[in-house]
């Protein structure tokens, strides 16, 4: 599936797929055509992407085939150990916890997960959180401040899940508890935002040191079709919710909520997750060196000032 602006991106795609496949087979002639074609989608890529509304930024960061948590874990980190379960209630699929490398440096890894196929999202609540998903993330991200171990978190959620069992087991109780454990952390704490962040449910895992966005992500308060109900009361107003919002990674950069932006090899990652996750590599490493010199007190006292700046504004 790919979204309407890609069209003519999907077709030349195909095209060089095909060329790919009769070079390998032993085709070399190709080659030029090839490299013509890989030359022509680039700048194709570069001038549809640099020219999207906030409407279809959000479209882009729901692409169906946009890398997930799990994908990242699997091109950025070794030896990966998944940890379940909250020691409370259950094991909460949306939420993937666990320990990895980062080449050689230990490190914890916690993350959203919406999975890919249907019976996936099924499993893992289409990436919206539990409470006992919120509480197996503040389990493995006290054991990393026990272990002096940074934590790279992944957000990627429409939202913590609003159900009656989630509500019954304390749903906001376990979001203001990770705000909590992840303003104090006496540890690094790098948060990126890989696809969608949506409210709460988001920002229970991305209170960090560093925030990083992906290009075509987005975080917000609440969905664009959220926003469009509540002020407009009409779906076909989400084009304006979009704009009002300042939910792209370029508006966020501006007011300062987040520290930098990744960008998307080819335009979009889910044309190339392995370059895109080589170029978020480099950035975390980037951004975690520093942090890495820090005292323990330096590093929270260094969160709390950043997340106390935010909202200030100069009424005229």
């Amino acid at each position: 599936m790919f979204l309407d602006f890609e069209k003519e991106l999907v077709e030349l795609h195909q095209k060089i797929s095909q060329l790919k496949r009769l070079y390998q087979l032993g085709e070399k002639e190709k080659e030029k055509e090839l490299r013509r074609l890989q030359r022509e989608f680039r700048k194709k890529a570069k001038e549809i992407y640099s020219k999207l509304d906030p409407w279809e930024r959000v479209q882009l960061a729901r692409h169906p085939q946009r890398p997930h948590t799990i994908d990242y874990i699997g091109l950025i980190f070794k030896d990966f150990i998944e940890l379940h379960g909250d020691r409370r209630f259950g094991d909460d699929k949306a939420i993937v916890a666990g320990f990895g490398y980062l080449d050689d440096l230990p490190i914890a890894i916690i993350g959203h997960e919406k999975g890919r196929t249907t019976k996936e999202k099924m499993e893992r609540n289409f990436g919206m959180p539990h409470p006992e998903g919120y509480r197996k993330a503040i389990r493995v991200a006290k054991l990393a401040e026990h272990y002096c171990l940074p934590v790279i978190t992944f957000v990627d959620t429409p939202g913590a899940y609003p159900g009656i069992g989630a509500e019954e087991r304390g749903q906001s109780e376990a979001i203001a508890e990770s705000l909590y454990t992840f303003g104090y952390l006496k540890v690094p704490v790098i948060a990126v935002v890989i696809g969608e962040g949506g409210s709460g449910g988001a920002l229970a895992l991305g209170v960090a040191n560093v925030v990083l966005m992906l290009q075509n992500s987005i975080y917000s308060v609440i969905s664009p079709e959220g926003c469009a109900a509540i002020l407009w009361k009409d779906q076909s107003k989400v084009k304006d919710a979009s704009r009002a919002l300042k939910l792209t990674a370029k508006d966020l950069l501006e007011l300062k909520v987040i520290d930098a932006i990744v960008p998307e090899p080819l335009g979009s990652a889910h044309w190339d997750p392995v370059r895109t996750a080589r170029v978020l590599k480099r950035c975390i490493k980037k951004h975690l060196k520093p942090l890495l010199t820090m005292n323990s007190q330096e590093l929270v006292n260094q969160r709390i000032k950043k997340f106390e700046k935010m909202g200030f504004f100069i009424e005229r």
